[in-house]
């Protein structure tokens, strides 16, 4: 560039450049999205097997209250 003003090839390589900048933004949301999905599939998974530990542990409980109760 000179002091004169912007030059239509700069104008090219600017407006390219905020093109990839563009694209490589949209890569990583949408690499981030991917990443989003999976932790929350891995969450869900997690909290429903400590739902059902937490459902036997309980099932486990009222026996051993039941039996100690019987005596």
């Amino acid at each position: 560039m000179d002091r004169e003003g912007v030059t239509i090839e700069d104008l090219a390589r600017m407006v390219a450049k905020g093109f990839e900048e563009t694209a490589k933004a949209q890569v990583v949301e949408a690499e981030f999205r991917v990443v989003n999905e999976r932790l929350d599939r891995i969450e869900k998974f997690l909290l429903e097997e400590h739902r059902r530990r937490i459902e036997r542990l309980e099932d486990q409980v009222k026996e051993i209250r039941e039996t100690l109760a019987m005596k």
